[in-house]
């Protein structure tokens, strides 16, 4: 298969609500949707075939029964699956965390470390980010501040706005307000060091927080045009077709990467290799690496991610 419909993992996190399930069509039977992994081969949450002879199979397998070439020549000498691509609901406030680098992961979580960009989709009237610190601080302030709960004081609070698009490197602290809807896109890593939780009772990771945290305020978060956002570990674009003036769009996945196509609004079909499958809101696609030319048709707001040549950054 050239092209092939995800069905994603599903997380019913505390924090979850129910939008990705009323208005995106995520199937799943969790009282509490929080999260949909549109695109992972993670141990934590694989996604799923969802169409062709190969339904029901993961992601995971599909590739260890096809060979990494199906990922395109990019993820050459990777040990696992690059990228996430994840929906995420959040119907209250997310914890405030930091993510380390892939060295730190690697040396004490066995796994790769967490750099990752958010598109909103859609967000509350007053809803809000947290974004990096507002000012620099030492390491003991910074452990001081989490224990004694007034590290809000010196978060860079920035408000929520539909097609914003923020890049957060591992090390940054951040954390997601309430009412807030997005798409998170980031290295295959599920660690997260939690630095305040509103009191919920999960446990928090001050030690490896105080570790790897840059506290020093943000870079500016620039541009990446013509890309919503290009890394060595992905690079995404968004596609939108009004179905008027606009109705088409064409492109050429080469032998360099694997494309994922998420759809957050519209209908319409998607070909690629003499296949056609038809699309609305809330798919997953996989094509695969050297597929070839692929069509889309119909009315269309899609994020389109790949993996990069890493030496280029």
């Amino acid at each position: 298969m050239a092209i092939f419909k995800l069905k994603p993992a599903c997380k019913d996190y505390v924090w979850g609500g129910r939008r990705l399930a009323d208005e995106f069509g995520i199937d799943s039977d969790k009282k509490i949707l929080a999260e949909a992994w549109t695109l992972s081969c993670h141990p934590d949450g694989a996604s799923t075939i969802a169409s062709g002879d190969c339904a029901g199979q993961t992601l995971t397998a599909y590739i260890a029964a096809h060979g990494a070439e199906i990922l395109g020549t990019n993820c050459r000498g990777l040990d696992d699956f690059p990228i996430i691509v994840k929906l995420i609901d959040a119907h209250d406030n997310l914890s405030v965390q930091v993510h380390p680098d892939d060295a730190y992961a690697l040396a004490h979580e066995n796994q790769r470390g967490k750099s990752e960009v958010w598109y909103v989709l859609d967000c509350d009237e007053g809803a809000h980010l947290y974004y990096g610190l507002k000012k620099k601080i030492s390491r003991d302030e910074f452990a001081a501040r989490i224990k004694n709960n007034t590290l809000a004081e010196v978060l860079n609070t920035v408000p929520a706005k539909r097609g914003e698009v923020i890049f957060i490197p591992a090390g940054t602290i951040h954390a997601l307000g309430k009412g807030v809807l997005l798409v998170e896109i980031q290295e295959s890593s599920n660690v997260t060091y939690r630095i305040y939780d509103y009191n919920r009772g999960r446990p928090l990771h001050i030690s490896q927080a105080v570790d790897v945290a840059t506290l020093t305020p943000p870079a500016e978060r620039g541009e990446h045009y013509p890309h919503v956002a290009a890394c060595k570990f992905f690079c995404v674009d968004k596609l939108t077709l009004d179905g008027k003036i606009l109705s088409e769009a064409s492109g050429v996945v080469d032998g360099r990467s694997f494309l994922n196509v998420l759809i957050v609004g519209g209908e319409g079909t998607l070909t690629c290799g003499g296949e056609t499958l038809s699309y609305r809101k809330g798919d997953s696609f996989f094509v695969t690496a050297g597929a070839g030319a692929w069509t889309i048709l119909g009315t269309c707001d899609a994020l389109l991610t790949t993996v990069p040549d890493a030496e280029s950054f």
